[in-house]
């Protein structure tokens, strides 16, 4: 607070356009807040009507007397404290002295009703001499006053704002989702955000500014009616010296403390509006769970904070619910679109996923660290493709989902450090992972047949129908975790059913996705020629009938990693030299469906190949054309396990037709 600042009188609007209107609305009375922000539209609030606007805003207009109620008696244990502190609140106010002794007894006043009234025990660090500081320059009664008071501590004061609480540790979460780089510097000089924002919070910025930057501060911020603006209009203002911080890595501790807790102090009346649009811009790009998840900072105490979800301090990134993962995806234009990376085991991401999903086997970071960097290569092109593309799986947030065990995400979570570490943005986890995608889509099938699993579930085997008959049964009996009786091991023991599961699965999810699936193009001539090397008979398909099978990621018709380079030690020398002819093999009764493809090498060079469907076992054979034969031959035949993710060939009507298998990813 500036020395020997002045509490001067009001001065009236100009009575002029916006002015007129706003001043006619608030004398007719009966005005909302909705009806306000029409008429201010963001402007500068005149002198005069502040305080009626306010008390508008924090829906305190017209209403009675709190303290009227009240013996009057100074006597909290604290309360020498109390009077010493508004004594030099008083003294920095420069108020006549007819009328510092009145001002002096409502403020006492108001701060020991209010301990009384809540069971709260005063302290200086609580920052309520600075809170009441732009209430008092509105020169308002002492109800009204008081009144104002209780809505801001109500409304816009978050729970357990104090060192090491739990505003102070969401803050971090939201520093590390939009800035990583300056997240990760002050966590390495172990600089939390109790720190230097305490009051910063506890006295929305009046502790720092002057009275001018406060009042034009509160009158959007009240208007806002969000208490979760404060946290972006806080990481504006770091993010807007973040060069000065990152340039203070000498510095000691305190030195970077000091300068970041007096950062607001540099802002002027100019700044207030660039403040508020690079604070709404980091709003919309952050996901809505960040209110929703921590709704219980604010308001009435009656509402606790569960125990399982209290310790955000050990929270590794931001967490998103399942249900806003669905929703944010069907989103048209602007808004918060997640790009979610399965990090699961390749066995249980096959046995069941999100249809939109990335498949990124967190296992390969310590087994396979080479596989593992190619992997997140990948999966960063995989990233940018689909947003070029506007498929309905693309998104620049990232969210990681791993099963929902603690136990076994332990390697997704080092995932997540990788990321982080290489100070990745938007970076988030899915809460409660793939369990609580399992038990929020049973929940919203009880609803009706329609929200049933097909939609967004994709699996390598099992029918909808199946699934949803599953969920079903757990929901009859009543128990807490309906549909949540290990769905995945369901899937997995779906992957030894009979063929005609698999059959129905595909025409199902072909039938009724919702999502639309973008075609590839194939325009590799094929020469209708002859070869007598050999025929193929029966005998021919020998070998295991299911291979491990590894991550492979497929992007469009440009990039795809072939499961024979990664698995191709598990194959016999005879597997690889075999030639045979492949116009008879195409031309064999039980080949139903076949169609040219290409195979991109891992060094960058593409091959033609074929890719067959067999009965009984409906099972793809791929076969690798060799480039350098005179006639088409086939040179390796694979027999792959094939999944639900399909690129389908729109000529025919109703069979399912696969044009590329994509074992691992689940973008259409």
């Amino acid at each position: 607070m500036a020395e020997g600042e002045e509490v001067l009188p009001l001065p009236t609007s100009g009575g002029h356009g916006w002015e007129k209107d706003l001043e006619e609305a608030l004398e007719a009375g009966g005005c909302d807040l909705e009806t306000l922000r029409n008429i201010i539209q963001g402007r500068p609030l005149p002198a005069d009507l502040r305080a009626k606007v306010w008390k508008i805003a924090l829906n305190v207009a017209g209403k009675g007397d709190s303290l009227a109620s009240w013996d009057g008696i100074l006597d909290l244990p604290e309360q020498n404290t109390i009077h010493k502190d508004c004594l030099e609140f008083i003294d920095h106010l420069s108020v006549p002295e007819e009328k510092a002794a009145e001002l002096l007894l409502d403020i006492e006043s108001v701060i020991t009703f209010y301990c009384k009234s809540r069971n709260i025990k005063y302290s200086t660090s609580l920052s309520w001499i600075h809170l009441l500081r732009p209430l008092v320059h509105l020169q308002l009664p002492r109800s009204d006053l008081y009144n104002c008071f209780y809505a801001i501590m109500n409304k816009y004061i978050p729970r357990d704002c104090s060192l090491k609480g739990r505003p102070f540790h969401l803050f971090r979460l939201l520093i590390q989702y939009h800035e990583p780089e300056l997240c990760s510097f002050l966590d390495t000089k172990k600089i939390t955000p109790d720190s230097y924002a305490l009051n910063w919070l506890g006295s929305l910025f009046a502790c720092y500014c002057s009275i001018e930057v406060t009042q034009a501060i509160w009158d959007g911020y009240l208007q806002q009616a969000d208490p979760f603006f404060i946290y972006f209009l806080m990481l504006i203002i770091l993010v807007n010296t973040k060069e000065v911080i990152l340039a203070q890595e000498s510095d000691c501790k305190e030195d970077v403390i000091q300068f970041l807790e007096n950062t607001p102090s540099s802002l002027n009346l100019e700044d207030i509006e660039d403040l508020f649009s690079l604070a709404q811009y980091y709003c919309s790009k952050t996901p809505a769970s960040f209110r929703k998840d921590n709704h219980h900072l604010f308001g009435s105490t009656l509402l606790g904070i569960k125990d399982d979800d209290a310790d955000l301090s050990q929270a590794l990134c931001l967490a998103v619910s399942v249900s806003e993962i669905l929703q944010a995806n069907q989103l048209q234009g602007e808004g918060v679109r997640f790009f979610v990376v399965d990090c699961r085991p390749a066995e249980q991401y096959n046995a069941g996923h999100l249809s939109t999903a990335f498949h990124l086997d967190s296992d390969l970071m310590l087994q396979n660290p080479s596989e593992f960097a190619q992997s997140v290569r990948s999966l960063l092109e995989a990233q940018k493709q689909s947003i070029e593309s506007g498929s309905v799986a693309g998104g620049e947030h990232l969210c990681f989902m791993g099963s929902g065990r603690e136990e076994e995400d332990m390697y997704m979570n080092m995932v997540l450090a990788h990321f982080l570490q290489k100070n990745k943005e938007y970076v988030s986890i899915a809460s409660g992972g793939f369990m609580a995608l399992q038990q929020h889509l049973a929940d919203i099938n009880v609803d009706g047949p329609e929200n049933g699993y097909g939609h967004w579930i994709a699996s390598t085997s099992g029918s909808r129908s199946s699934i949803n008959s599953s969920v079903d049964g757990d929901s009859s009996n009543g128990s807490n975790d309906r549909g949540m009786k290990s769905l995945v091991n369901k899937m997995t023991v779906a992957l030894k059913t009979k063929s005609v599961n698999v059959r129905e699965k595909v025409i199902s999810f072909i039938e009724n996705t919702s999502t639309p699936v973008d075609r590839m193009s194939f325009n590799l001539p094929w020469p209708d020629r002859t070869c007598t090397e050999r025929h193929v008979s029966s005998s021919d398909r020998v070998g295991k009938p299911y291979r491990g099978v590894k991550p492979v990621f497929s992007i469009g018709d440009e990039e795809e990693y072939d499961t024979d380079e990664i698995d191709s030690s598990s194959m016999s020398d005879d597997d690889r030299k075999e030639v045979v002819n492949i116009q008879t093999w195409i031309n064999k009764p039980d080949v139903k469906h076949h169609f040219p493809c290409k195979e991109v090498k891992e060094s960058g060079h593409m091959f033609p190949r074929i890719q067959s469907w067999f009965t009984p076992a409906f099972a793809c054979y791929t076969s690798l054309v060799s480039p350098s034969e005179t006639h088409p031959v086939c040179t390796s035949t694979t027999h792959h396990h094939v999944p639900l993710s399909f690129v389908v060939d729109e000529s025919f009507e109703s069979r399912p037709v696969v044009l590329q298998n994509v074992p691992h990813s689940g973008l259409v």
